[in-house]
């Protein structure tokens, strides 16, 4: 594929996963190419945890199922009828769990680059996800990021310590398939907006229905 083919073939991938084992060399070079990443003043604030123990996995796997029952219970019944039908994670179907951390500390005390802005820092782990997320799509595997858990949690769970933060759990793993449309979009939960309803020139150009 080419570049423009691994970024829309890209996708969140939950149900696909078949659980067939990943290369050694394979991940190596997705984690490579995560940690190639730009960073704000050459930090490179990011950890990678490889997850493969089951019993971590089914516990975060509980962990998330309880937060999707609360998140549910917040929805009207039309939302709450599509979101029934939508899986938010395939913890246990991946092959790995790949959590990625955020070190504030990282190259502290001065940070070229983020004495303004202070989440800096966090937009460059955001990066070695994105990284992350093409490379394993040029390699055939899918990518799944998990939301749908608190901080503290899976902080506790894999013993990382503060003032690091999870910024991530990401499935990842040989896939059947990746799907040409997005699973939100495909359950009718939203759909992509055309780049020009986004696009602006020289100014914020404010719109109807914003």
């Amino acid at each position: 594929m080419s570049f423009y083919d691994v970024v829309h073939r890209r996708r969140d991938t939950r149900g696909e996963f078949t659980g067939a084992p990943i290369p050694s060399d394979v991940l190596r070079r997705v984690l490579t190419a995560a940690h190639a990443a730009p960073s704000v003043g050459l930090s490179q604030p990011w950890d990678f945890i490889v997850v493969r123990d089951e019993h971590t996995r089914r516990a975060f796997r509980d962990h998330v199922n309880a937060e999707r029952s609360v998140f549910a219970a917040e929805l009207d019944p039309r939302q709450a009828e599509l979101f029934a039908k939508i899986k938010v994670e395939g913890i246990l179907e991946s092959t790995v769990g790949v959590v990625v951390t955020y070190d504030p500390d990282r190259g502290s005390p001065a940070v070229l680059g983020r004495h303004a802005i202070a989440d800096a820092g966090l937009y460059s782990v955001c990066l070695a996800i994105q990284n992350l997320w093409l490379a394993a799509t040029a390699e055939g595997l899918g990518v799944g990021w998990v939301s749908f858990y608190r901080e503290d949690v899976l902080r506790r769970l894999l013993d990382v310590p503060q003032p690091l933060r999870p910024v991530a759990w990401l499935c990842v793993g040989p896939v059947d398939r990746l799907p040409e449309t997005p699973d939100l979009e495909r359950h009718g939960w939203r759909n992509r907006m055309p780049l020009d309803d986004v696009l602006h020139e020289e100014r914020y150009t404010r719109r109807s229905g914003r």
